[in-house]
C-alpha cells in the first residue's frame, strides 16, 4: 500500500495577524490626539491671520499710523505740512497741529486708550490716543507700544485739561492724537535710562561703584562713569540740557560784555613752539620733525597782540593742562574764557573790567536763564548765589586771607599757596564776613606765579596778579604782565624752573615787547568752572559735553 502523506498542521485556515500590544495602542492614540491638536492649532491660526487681515482691511486709521521710510534712504515725497514748537502749545488751543518729538513713555490703558508722554527740547506733553471713529484700536495699540526714545512725528488737537498734568512741563494742555509716525525707532533696552539720568549723582560722584545706590523711592542712582560711558543718551537728559543751555549764555554774555567795551575776539594758535605757561603740565606733540606743545592758554599771544597796539582782546578757546589731577574740578582739556586790555595807570583798572564782566553775567543768568538755572538746582539744591554790587566786589590781599584762615586754624606760611580745602575754608569765612560768594585775592606770591607776571612796587615776595573765586573756589587767574623786555628775560632767568628768553618759541614773544608796549594785564577764566560753581554742581565732567581727564579720552 502505498504510503499516506503527512496530515498538514492546524485546521488549514489561513494564519492570523497578531494583534497590537496596548502600549502600541496608547501611542497611536497619542499620534491621532497629536495631529488633530495641530491641526486644530492651523485652523485657528488661519482663521486669526484671516481675522486680522480683515481686521486690518477695516482698519480706518491705517494711514494715520505707522513707521516712516528712512528720510532720504528711499523716495518719499515730503507733505510740506508746518511744524510748531511744543513751547507755542498754549497759542494753539482747539487747533491741529504737528511737531517733531521724541517718546519718553508709552503705556496702553485699555483696547481703546494709550498715553505717551512727548517731548522736544525740554518741553514735555502729554498725548492721549483714544479708539473714537476716526482712530482706531490698533492705532491706539501701536501708539501705546512705541519704544522709548524713538523719533516721531505727530499731529494732533489741542486741548485744554481740567486738572493740571503732573508729569509734564505743559500742564494745561494735551494733545489728542490724529496721526502718528515713527521716524526713527529706538533700539531696546537702552543702556542707560534717561530718566535715571535726570537725578542727581550719587554722593561721590564718581565711580560704578555707585550703580546700586538709590533714593528712598528705590530709583537708581547712576554713577557717572556709566553716564560718561553712554554720553549721547545722558545728554538728552533734561537737566543736561539746562547745564549746556547756560554754558552756551556764559560765552554769549561774555562776548556782550566785552564788545560793548571795545574788546575785540580773536582766535590764537593752538599748537606752540614753546609751552605758554611753563613747567611740565604740558602736553607734547610730535609735530613732522619736531617736538611741539598744546597750549596751556593764549597768554603769549594776547600779549603780543596788544603790543601790536591792539588795545583790547578776548577769546574763547581750548586749553589743554596735562595736570594728573582725579578732582571734582579738574580738566586737561577745558574750555578758557580770556581777555587782555592795556591799562593807563594801574592794574586794578584790570580787575575793575573783570569784576564788572562778572556780575554782568551772573545778573544776566539769573534773568535770560532763570528757567534753566532753576531745573538744575532744583536737583542739587544748592543756595542762590550771593552777589555783591558794583564797586563793592571784595578786594582781599592774599596777606590778609593767610590772616583770616590762621585766626580760623588754618597753619600755612605767608607766602604758601592755598590748598583747595583752604581756597574752600577761606570761601565761607567771606561769605560770612561780606554776604558774596564773589570776591578776588590781591597780590598773590610771586614765587608761585608765573615768570611774565610784574613783581609788586610794595614787597618784592609778592606781584600784581590775583585770583577771582566762586563759592570759595578759583574761576579766574590774572595779573598785570611784564611790558618791558629785559626785565621779563630777567625774570624767566630766574623762574623755578628757568625759561630760556632766547629759546625756540619764547625768543619770539620776548622780542614783540622790545619796541615800545603799553601796561597791560588781564586773566583767564575757566568756562566748565563758572558753570559749576554757579549751579552749585558736584563734578566739573556735568559741564563739559566730552570730558577729557587723566583717565577717559573716549567718547
Amino acid at each position: 500500500m502505498a504510503e499516506q502523506p503527512a496530515a498538514a498542521s492546524g485546521s488549514g485556515d489561513p494564519p492570523q495577524p497578531e494583534q497590537p500590544s496596548k502600549n502600541a495602542l496608547k501611542k497611536a492614540q497619542k499620534e491621532k490626539e497629536k495631529a488633530e491638536k495641530k491641526a486644530a492649532a492651523q485652523a485657528r491660526e488661519l482663521a486669526e491671520r484671516q481675522k486680522k487681515e480683515a481686521a486690518d482691511a477695516e482698519d480706518v486709521s491705517k494711514d494715520s499710523y505707522g513707521e516712516l521710510p528712512l528720510i532720504g534712504s528711499a523716495a518719499f515725497k515730503p507733505t510740506g505740512t508746518p511744524r510748531i514748537d511744543l513751547s507755542t502749545a498754549a497759542d494753539n488751543e482747539d487747533k491741529e497741529v504737528t511737531f517733531r518729538c521724541w517718546v519718553e513713555n508709552a503705556r496702553v490703558q485699555s483696547a481703546k486708550l494709550a498715553f505717551v508722554n512727548l517731548r522736544q527740547g525740554l518741553n514735555t506733553v502729554q498725548a492721549v490716543a483714544a479708539a473714537t471713529d476716526g482712530v482706531s484700536k490698533q492705532m491706539v495699540k501701536f501708539c501705546g507700544n512705541v519704544s522709548t526714545e524713538s523719533t516721531l512725528v505727530v499731529t494732533g488737537l489741542v486741548k485744554r485739561v481740567k486738572e493740571p498734568i503732573k508729569s509734564a512741563s505743559i500742564k494745561d494742555f494735551e494733545i489728542h492724537i490724529l496721526k502718528l509716525f515713527v521716524e526713527v525707532k529706538a533700539e531696546v533696552p537702552l543702556p542707560l535710562q534717561v530718566e535715571d539720568a535726570e537725578r542727581p549723582l550719587p554722593e561721590s560722584g564718581l565711580g560704578d561703584e555707585d550703580e546700586k545706590q538709590t533714593e528712598s523711592n528705590a530709583k537708581p542712582l547712576v554713577g557717572l562713569n556709566t553716564r560718561l560711558n553712554n554720553r549721547t543718551l545722558d545728554l538728552r537728559a533734561k537737566i543736561n540740557h539746562a547745564i549746556f543751555v547756560i554754558k552756551s549764555g556764559v560765552c554769549a554774555l561774555f562776548q556782550e560784555f566785552l564788545s560793548q567795551k571795545g574788546f575785540v575776539l580773536i582766535q590764537t594758535p593752538k599748537i606752540l613752539g614753546a609751552a605758554s605757561e611753563g613747567g611740565a603740565n604740558v602736553f607734547e606733540v610730535k609735530y613732522f620733525d619736531r617736538q611741539a606743545y598744546l597750549a596751556q592758554s593764549p597768554q603769549f599771544y594776547k600779549q603780543m597782540l596788544i603790543a601790536s597796539r591792539f588795545q583790547k582782546v578776548m577769546e574763547i578757546g581750548p586749553v589743554f593742562r596735562a595736570e594728573n589731577s582725579n578732582t571734582a574740578r579738574h580738566l586737561t582739556e577745558f574750555t578758557g574764557l580770556d581777555l587782555e586790555m592795556e591799562f593807563q595807570e594801574h592794574y586794578h583798572e584790570v580787575m575793575s573790567v573783570l569784576e564788572d564782566l562778572m556780575l554782568f553775567i551772573f545778573k544776566e543768568l539769573n534773568a535770560r536763564y532763570k528757567k534753566e538755572t532753576e531745573l538744575v538746582r532744583s536737583a542739587y539744591h544748592v543756595e542762590d548765589f550771593k552777589l555783591p554790587e558794583s564797586g563793592k566786589v571784595p578786594r582781599i590781599p592774599f596777606q590778609e586771607g593767610i590772616k583770616m584762615l590762621r585766626e580760623a586754624g588754618e597753619e600755612l606760611g605767608d607766602y604758601d599757596d592755598l590748598s583747595t580745602p583752604q581756597e574752600k575754608h577761606l570761601g565761607r569765612l567771606v561769605l560770612e564776613k561780606y554776604n558774596s560768594d564773589f570776591y578776588v585775592l590781591d597780590q598773590f606770591p610771586l614765587a608761585i606765579r608765573p615768570a611774565y607776571t610784574m613783581p609788586s612796587p610794595h614787597n618784592p615776595e609778592l606781584s600784581n596778579s590775583y585770583d577771582m573765586f566762586m563759592r570759595g573756589q578759583e574761576i579766574l587767574s590774572g595779573a598785570q604782565r611784564i611790558h618791558n623786555a629785559e626785565l621779563l628775560a630777567e625774570q624767566m632767568r630766574k623762574h623755578d624752573p628757568p625759561i630760556d628768553p632766547n629759546g625756540p618759541g619764547t625768543k619770539e614773544y620776548v622780542d614783540s615787547f622790545r619796541y615800545g608796549c603799553p601796561p597791560h594785564g588781564g586773566g583767564g577764566f575757566g568756562l566748565e568752572r563758572i558753570v559749576q560753581f554757579w549751579l552749585g554742581l558736584p563734578n566739573i565732567r556735568m559741564c563739559s559735553l566730552f570730558p577729557r581727564d587723566p583717565q577717559r579720552v573716549t567718547p
